[in-house]
Order: structure tokens, then C-alpha cells, then sequence
């Protein structure tokens, strides 16, 4: 269960959303909304009001002179109700 929750997805964006109790989580590709939200009540005791998944799309780079690809995946939007929270230490 643990493994469909990759890791919080921290950035600039996310972190704004995070005021308005929407949390961002990368997630692995073949996990669905209601899989998502049991994976959040599991690891950190909340229930989510709803769960929207995106698609992040591959980006190529160039590092050091080479070409290669920065793999993308899925991500996942967190709803939770007012006075939930979520701790990321």
C-alpha cells in the first residue's frame, strides 16, 4: 500500500496550493484515485475529500554536452478538508 505514494512533490506551485489544502505526491503509474486515497489515510491518518492524477510529461536535457531524457511520470492533487493537515518532515 505504501508503495503507491512515491514521495511529497515539494516546489514553488506546491507549496502555494498547500494554503489551500491541496497536496501534491508523486505516485506510481498504474495507481488509481481510490488507491491514492487509502495510501493517504494510511501514512498520515486524514481523509481526503478528493483526489485529482496528472500526467507529467518526459523533458529532455542536455547535460554536460549529452542529450537524455529527465523521465516524467504521474502525480497526484490531495484534497483535504479545512483543518486537516498534512507534516512533511
Amino acid at each position: 500500500m505504501n508503495t503507491i505514494i512515491k514521495n511529497p512533490r515539494v516546489t514553488e506551485k506546491s507549496s502555494s496550493v498547500m494554503e489551500r489544502n491541496v497536496y501534491t505526491f508523486d505516485v506510481t503509474s498504474g495507481a488509481n484515485k481510490t488507491e491514492i486515497k487509502k495510501a493517504v489515510f494510511n501514512l498520515y491518518k486524514v481523509h481526503p475529500l478528493k483526489v485529482n492524477i496528472l500526467a507529467v510529461p518526459k523533458k529532455h536535457i542536455t547535460l554536460r554536452g549529452r542529450p537524455g531524457v529527465r523521465g516524467g511520470g504521474r502525480k497526484a492533487l490531495v484534497y483535504l478538508k479545512e483543518g486537516d493537515k498534512i507534516e512533511f518532515i
